[in-house]
């Protein structure tokens, strides 16, 4: 630092708040700075920050090494939203969700010295086995629940519920008199949510709750389950409007029904959760709720931060939103 200092004309302070971005300093000053850093190859001494601070430069990221969408999105975002602060990410993948291997993992990122961990826990026993670990340095779940009951665990998630009433009210405004539910496994936070706000618009417009069918997040289940659905459709017994869990759900229940003859969205209209890569190349486009797992990825990051600065928001949500196209249409 000293070394850029001089050949940048200033002082050591001045090249410090460059590093850290601070607002107080001149422009033409930074670029000085910033120069003669290219020119030298400067990188900061992580060890000796380190040692200064008493502060690791590296989180700790919990995954479940799940290939879905939805926590893959999330580990993607979590580690770039911390690079962008400058943060290393270290990753840790479980396989076991009991409280042993929890402790385990987080008992290793503790030997690291990691400054916070955040847990992507979009199962109940993942967040419940970090609930019996006392870290000494906060822990960000994410998942769609409420903070530790102690208030030890922040939580910080895209507000699923919000997310599924949002697909039911779209299909409610649409004029179908009630909406049917392909819901995930419910030991997930997420489908648990969904199936919450899909219940509770229909309950807000007094029309009758359809049945509800649990099933896995896979096609192959959407797949299964649109096939007895069709021969409902056909008899004029079906549903005119589902809602899936998630966007693979619905590729299942799109084939099922176009190698069953029912037309969608003429017979029967279909919305998804996700919005995955592909999904405006459904046959047809799939109406679909789109999470923002970049902003998620920040939030996690960011509440990790500010809880290290002694700033403690419990519990963030954020709001997805609807991305319309054609396989949702007004009943015949």
């Amino acid at each position: 630092m000293s070394d850029v200092a001089a050949l940048a004309g200033v002082s050591h302070q001045t090249v410090s708040r460059v590093l850290n971005d601070h607002p107080n300093v001149r422009a033409e000053t930074r670029q000085r700075v910033l120069d003669a850093i290219r020119t030298l190859g400067y990188r900061p001494n992580i060890a000796a920050r380190v040692l200064a601070t008493a502060r690791s430069a590296t989180l700790g990221v919990v995954t479940t090494g799940s290939a879905l969408y939805g926590p893959t999105s999330t580990l993607i975002a979590v580690e770039e939203a911390a690079r962008e602060q400058g943060w290393y990410v270290s990753v840790a993948t479980i396989r076991r969700y009991d409280a042993e291997t929890m402790h385990q993992v987080l008992d290793h990122f503790m030997d690291q010295g990691v400054a916070g961990i955040v847990v992507i826990a979009p199962q109940t026993d993942v967040a419940e086995a970090v609930d019996t670990f006392r870290a000494p340095v906060p822990v960000v779940i994410v998942a769609a629940r409420d903070a530790g009951a102690d208030g030890s665990s922040l939580s910080v998630a895209v507000d699923q519920q919000r997310g599924a009433r949002i697909a039911t009210d779209h299909l409610l405004d649409l004029g179908h008199e009630t909406v049917m539910h392909i819901a995930g496994p419910q030991d997930w936070y997420d489908a648990r949510q969904r199936v919450a706000g899909w219940r509770e618009a229909l309950e807000a417009r007094q029309v009758a709750v359809q049945r509800l069918h649990v099933a896995t997040w896979t096609s192959d289940d959407g797949f299964r389950i649109g096939t007895r659905l069709a021969d409902e459709v056909r008899a004029g017994m079906g549903p005119t409007a589902v809602f899936t869990s998630n966007d693979q759900l619905a590729l299942g229940l799109l084939h099922a029904f176009w190698e069953q003859g029912v037309q969608v969205p003429r017979d029967v209209s279909v919305v998804g959760f996700d919005d995955i890569a592909g999904a405006s190349h459904f046959i047809p486009p799939l109406t679909t709720v789109r999470q923002p797992f970049a902003e998620l990825g920040a939030a996690s990051v960011g509440l990790l931060l500010r809880a290290l600065d002694g700033d403690v928001v419990p519990v963030e949500r954020i709001a997805p939103w609807l991305v319309v196209r054609e396989s949702a249409a007004e009943p015949r």
